[in-house]
């Protein structure tokens, strides 16, 4: 999963554009982060649902139990 994430770091993010700053390059893998990769992408792992999603079952879950 590990090599999957930076995969698509790399090809979604780094190869697209150049950065000005450090600064700006951190704000752009952050907004990648938690903007796409953690709140839409439908990863096979999780049942292809959202990190989000699949974590708010999760707690569902938890708390019925």
């Amino acid at each position: 999963m590990r090599e999957s994430f930076f995969a698509t770091l790399e090809c979604e993010l780094l190869e697209r554009r150049r950065f000005a700053s450090q600064a700006e390059a951190r704000m752009a893998c952050f907004s990648l982060i938690e903007g796409w990769y953690n709140a839409v992408r439908l990863p096979s792992s999780l049942g292809y649902r959202s990190p989000m999603a699949y974590e708010a079952a999760k707690d569902t879950v938890t708390t019925e139990t």
